[in-house]
């Protein structure tokens, strides 16, 4: 087994882990804590694999806009600050634990020498041609995609203002 392999291993693990803690979470803040996490996993996969711009687009895009825009449907929604209360060390021992791994497989895969014995063929892909390629052949699911995210959107807005209407919240908001 060759180092590239075992870090897949590491990672596809480390992938699974925190996807499955992101399920599991109670708090929504930390769900998504633990999405990012499984987000930077992917990308390194990615990067592994030999396709660095879908690595950027993967962090750039799911890690960073993605997860902003779930963030900002969970501030619409108004959670109770009641039920949020102060992380203790062993709530976020997972989250720190597993992006300690990531921090090592990424200095492994960046200082690894390059002409070594790998099993991965790298298949580098010029943006352009990868672009072109994704809005000729696959512009519907891109656009199906997007619509969805906008649909999700509109939803959470509604939720929000149906819970506020509910419960009474809001009316400082409405004046």
């Amino acid at each position: 087994m060759t180092i590239y392999a075992a870090i897949f291993y590491v990672l596809a693990g480390v992938i699974l882990v925190s996807t499955g803690l992101a399920i599991s979470r109670r708090n929504l803040v930390h769900a998504i804590v633990y999405l990012i996490i499984s987000f930077f996993g992917s990308a390194m996969l990615y990067y592994l694999f030999g396709a660095p711009l879908l690595a950027a687009l993967e962090i750039i895009i799911y890690a960073g806009a993605i997860m902003v825009l779930f963030l900002f449907i969970i501030m619409m929604l108004r959670v109770d600050p009641a039920t949020l209360r102060r992380p203790s060390l062993r709530h976020w021992l997972p989250a720190i634990v597993l992006g300690l791994i990531y921090v090592v497989i990424a200095i492994l895969v960046v200082t690894q020498d390059p002409g070594s014995q790998s099993i991965l063929e790298t298949a580098l892909a010029k943006p352009r041609v990868f672009g072109q390629f994704l809005f000729q052949k696959y512009w519907l699911s891109v656009e199906i995609v997007s619509f969805l995210l906008f649909i999700a959107l509109v939803g959470a807005l509604y939720l929000g203002k149906a819970f506020a209407r509910d419960t009474g919240r809001g009316k400082e908001v409405e004046k």
